[in-house]
């Protein structure tokens, strides 16, 4: 690396190596689409060009000259509140979206933890049924073998 270095930087002797240098050298990527920022660049729209741009026409008296370039600066002061405003305009919009996004996604999750305690209610509710309909299935059973389990000590204690 530090002999690419080397012959980079005698390279500007010889315009034609540096060309050469900086195109081997430069650091190739191994994905066949261009990246999101390349991309971006590929698709950029220029604004069109401001109309004060080559407006200036040079008058021969000095008054005229000051009073016309009063009114370009008059001129372009509303229209930069016109375009301070729009901007505004639409960063309320950006941001009144995103509050009723926020408060779209706080409902649905509201909705989801509901549903959730539902469910779960549900879940319990079955559970304690279950565990109902069995302790009763267990008391039925209970008593014939606790007098079964009565006999049988009697015999033991007449023994």
């Amino acid at each position: 690396m530090a002999a690419c270095r080397q012959i980079f930087r005698s390279a500007p002797t010889y315009p034609r190596v540096k060309s050469v240098l900086t195109q081997t050298l430069r650091f190739k990527t191994t994905s066949t689409t261009p990246s999101h920022h390349h991309q971006h660049q590929l698709d950029h729209e220029f604004s069109e060009s401001n109309e004060f741009l080559g407006s200036w026409k040079t008058p021969k008296d000095p008054k005229e000259a000051e009073a016309n370039l009063g009114k370009l600066r008059r001129d372009y002061a509303k229209q930069v509140k016109e375009l301070r405003k729009q901007y505004m305009y639409e960063m309320e919009l950006q941001k009144q979206e995103k509050q009723l996004k926020d408060e779209a996604k706080r409902e649905a999750i509201r909705i989801a933890r509901e549903e959730r305690k539902a469910a779960k209610a549900a879940m319990a509710q079955a559970r304690a049924a279950e565990r109902k309909v069995l302790e009763e299935e267990f008391r039925q059973t209970l008593p014939t073998n606790e007098s079964g389990c009565l006999d049988y000590s009697s015999l033991k204690q007449k023994r």
